[in-house]
């Protein structure tokens, strides 16, 4: 016990896996809070006495799935291990912590994804950022001044890592409240001390060759997590290189987007089900799965590096033999990306060797498929894959077809390859022959028909009999154990063959083990190649696999350019057009540019499509950035640096953040951030205040982003004043979503059209919802008395306008429902016009009618 707590002293926060034989012991309030997340018995040492104390346990074999829960649960964990074979002549052994487990280092069952641990450093105005995935050798550093919560949603971090000195920051505790964030020492974040670090790790002079020299925050950053990792994982880390990032090459996509449009997790559950990732998923490697999904929340902005993939996507959709053929060979490739890092790392087993040798085998013929298309792209992507031809045989000849899971349980090296391994194994076979050739000779000798002859490693060999036949027991039969039902007893026969078959066992398993060891150094040659190769192949399947979902769903190759036009004929939501509980999905056209179709305004009743049509278009344009072929017709697609969403309405009360709120901190986001190129998904903006005070917000953000900024607008809105923007603003047009009436009745059409509607349907909608019809009759005779006072008012508004005589009208738009051209004609003095002026103002007035 003074042995666990002196190690429980190294992670007082973590709870500590110490391990004990064949178990992993917890102790005191570890093993409280283990005892309820693993929902296993809690027990104690010293049970009812004065010095008892609580304590669980788990079996080793069976840790990862208990550490995986303790994990999710928020906790870190201490593993602590046994390093020597035998103890010291008190019977201690020699135990120490060889890694320390956190939600950034655990590396999960799930191959599709990456485990990313984020690391930041702020300088001046903006975020030195360093992310890594131990599980890939994964290191990654960049500067932004965007948004620390977006980048980090950017990469589903699973761990924050950060200077102590901001613990105590109100501003970033408000960011950070919700990850899982380690604080650690300042010093490694400091610019001197990190570059050092980096070159000491990465074993190189200058930091030049990796291109991120200048990037002071950077390399801070990186510093303190190359720091952080060092300490808690306890072994070698196999960063080889550090990538820089240039996130100007990517589309910007805020977490509030990667929510709204649920590119990775639904609204509902925040689980994969029902997103786009979920409909473009038909990969076959783990590799691509990964690169799937960050190609997903990363979109390209080059327009040639788009069309390189586009390409190469289309030669796979319309070559049905050539997209099988490469299928099939895929699907032996098992994650050698992740395999490599375990074989530099020492920790992986025969199986892992096999896997390799399985994975390189299929890579020959997946370079001849590609080199023989004229996609220049696919050529290149083959010739990163190298000649494994000579790693085929140093596994082939040396590892068995079906080795157990560990390596020190012998029987992984092939016959043949060691004289001394395979005397030894001639020996434990033979010696498994003797055991039931003396189990029989025993039961024929004594008569005790259920006489077993076993093995335990801690009793060593033994005769087994039941109580019962205790009185047939031989007198050559020497007791060694006694048992609630039966005795256990050895023989000087016995005896003799255990001393000679446990000595040859044991060896074996050291030779075989040392054996294995010999060969993972000379695959360990090949990392460079197998990685190298891990990378071709993420691309092959993430193509291949965007192929495949564009043959199966009848998507098109979208046109990409530089421009500000975007045509989209026939499109559909991709993931909504196959959801078996709605109807046959009705396709709609949009077009937008940086010009006359700068902003369109939607308006139509709830239900009928608005948020859909445009969550199809923004995941149309998103698609085609990647890659991908997309679901329309035809698809002309102007590069979009941006995506910004502002839709529906959700309360934050526990960061005091009411509707409204949330609502004005999105689009202030929005209207502070978008350039020209960007393009914006408004679905209702004011709607959490006061009517006159929601118009006029929602009227003057229309305004400025089409005046001041002139991105690519869909504006969705019950307010059907701001259908006159396109009276005062140009680049504003007008859409609804229609509907026919049938009775009280109202059926969704479901398609955009031209033109702003002239009903809202609520009451309708309130009907198909389910309100009871008391309800709905007294809304609608509610809705009659109000509309009948407006038109009272404007009336009377319109009579004293001509009683006075007055030239210029200042009806307030908000408060009137007065067609614009209505209001020219109250306005026109008829006796000043000339015959050219009335002809000039008639040919205004047909316009403003048309609208």
């Amino acid at each position: 016990m003074k042995q666990y707590f002196d190690l429980k002293k190294v992670y007082e926060d973590a709870i500590l896996f110490f391990r004990f034989g064949d178990f992993y012991e917890m102790f005191g309030e570890d093993a409280i809070v283990a005892s309820k997340v693993l929902q296993i018995a809690l027990t104690a040492r010293n049970k009812g006495k004065k010095e008892s104390l609580p304590m669980c346990g788990i079996p080793y074999f069976a840790a990862d799935a208990y550490l995986k829960k303790l994990i999710e649960a928020g906790h870190k964990v201490a593993v602590c291990e046994q390093i020597e074979e035998t103890g010291s002549p008190k019977g201690i052994f020699k135990r120490e912590i060889v890694r320390l487990v956190t939600p950034g280092t655990y590396e999960p069952e799930n191959p599709g994804e990456n485990t990313y641990i984020f690391s930041f450093y702020p300088i001046n105005d903006l975020h030195g950022i360093a992310v890594s995935d131990i599980s890939t050798g994964e290191f990654m550093v960049y500067e932004t001044k965007e948004s620390l919560t977006d980048e980090i949603h950017r990469f589903a971090a699973r761990e924050i890592i950060c200077p102590e000195s901001l613990r105590d920051d109100i501003h970033y505790g408000t960011i950070l409240k919700d990850f899982f964030v380690s604080y650690v020492s300042d010093l490694p974040f400091d610019f001197m001390e990190a570059y050092k670090l980096l070159l000491e790790h990465f074993k190189v002079s200058t930091l030049e060759g990796y291109g991120c020299e200048g990037k002071n925050g950077a390399i801070s950053a990186a510093g303190g997590l190359i720091s952080y990792l060092t300490d808690t994982q306890r072994s070698n880390l196999q960063f080889t290189k550090i990538k820089t990032l240039n996130m100007s090459s990517f589309m910007f996509i805020d977490a509030v987007t990667i929510r709204n449009l649920e590119l990775v997790g639904n609204l509902k559950d925040s689980t994969k089900n029902d997103t786009l990732l979920a409909i473009l998923e038909n990969n076959l490697t783990p590799m691509g799965t990964r690169f799937l999904r960050d190609a997903l929340l990363r979109p390209l902005i080059d327009t040639t590096e788009i069309n390189k993939r586009l390409d190469a996507v289309g030669t796979l959709v319309y070559d049905y033999t050539l997209r099988g053929n490469l299928r099939a060979k895929l699907k032996s490739i098992q994650d050698i990306e992740r395999i490599t890092i375990k074989l530099i790392k020492g920790s992986a087993n025969a199986r892992d060797l096999l896997a390799v040798k399985s994975s390189v085998e299929a890579m020959p013929e997946i370079k001849e498929l590609l080199n023989n298309q004229t996609d220049n792209y696919l050529r290149e992507l083959a010739g990163e894959i190298p000649d494994f031809t000579s790693l085929i045989e140093v596994i082939e000849d040396s590892i068995t077809d079906s080795p157990p899971a560990s390596i020190r349980d012998g029987w992984i090296i092939r016959d043949g390859c060691s004289q001394d391994i395979d005397y030894l194994r001639e020996i434990a076979t033979k010696g498994k022959t003797f055991l039931s050739e003396l189990e029989i000779k025993e039961r024929s000798s004594s008569g005790i028909n259920n006489l077993k002859v076993s093995y335990n490693k801690i009793f060593g060999y033994y005769i087994e009999v039941t109580k019962s036949y205790l009185h047939l027991v031989p007198p050559h039969f020497i007791r060694k154990q006694t048992l609630v039902n039966a005795e256990r007893f050895i023989t000087p026969e016995l005896k003799e063959y255990e001393n000679k078959i446990v000595g040859a066992e044991e060896k074996l398993k050291a030779l075989e083990y040392d054996y294995f060891r010999a060969v993972v150094e000379k695959v360990e040659l090949y990392a460079g190649g197998l990685k190298a190769a891990a990378n071709a192949i993420a691309v092959i399947d993430y193509l291949q696999s965007l192929a495949e979902t564009a043959k199966a769903k009848k998507y098109v190759k979208p046109e990409v350019h530089s421009g500000g036009e975007i045509v989209i004929k026939g499109g559909r939501h991709p993931v909504i057009e196959k959801t078996a509980s709605v109807d046959k999905f009705i396709p709609n056209d949009c077009v937008l540019d940086t010009e006359d179709n700068r902003m369109l305004i939607i308006t139509g009743p709830n239900m009928a499509g608005k948020s859909t049509y445009m969550r199809q278009n923004a995941l149309i344009i998103l698609m085609a950035q990647m890659g991908s072929f997309v679901p329309a017709d035809s698809a002309k697609i102007g590069v979009t640096d941006r995506i910004f969403t502002r839709i529906g309405a959700s309360d934050f009360l526990a960061k005091g953040q009411s509707t409204f709120m949330v609502e004005m901190i999105e689009t202030s986001n929005i209207v502070n951030n978008a350039t020209k190129q960007s393009l914006i998904i408004l679905d209702e903006v004011g709607r959490g205040t006061s009517t006159f005070d929601g118009i006029s917000i929602a009227w003057a953000v229309a305004e400025h982003i089409v005046n001041s900024i002139g991105a690519r607008t869909l504006f969705a809105t019950h307010y059907n004043e701001l259908t006159d923007l396109v009276v005062t603003t140009l680049g504003v047009k007008n859409y609804n979503v229609s509907v026919k009436e049938w009775g009280d009745e109202i059926i969704f059409l479901r398609k955009i059209v031209k033109g702003a509607a002239d009903k809202s349907y609520g009451i309708q909608v309130a009907r198909l919802a389910g309100l009871p019809d008391s309800i709905v009759t007294r809304a609608k005779d509610i809705l009659l008395e109000l509309e009948k006072k407006e038109v009272q008012e404007v009336e009377a508004q319109v009579y004293l306008i001509k009683r006075r005589g007055k030239t210029a009208i200042q009806l307030d738009l908000f408060s009137s429902q007065i067609h614009p051209a209505v209001l020219s004609l109250i306005n026109l003095d008829l006796k000043k016009l000339t015959p050219d002026e009335a002809l000039n103002t008639l040919a205004e007035l047909k316009k403003l009618a048309a609208n």
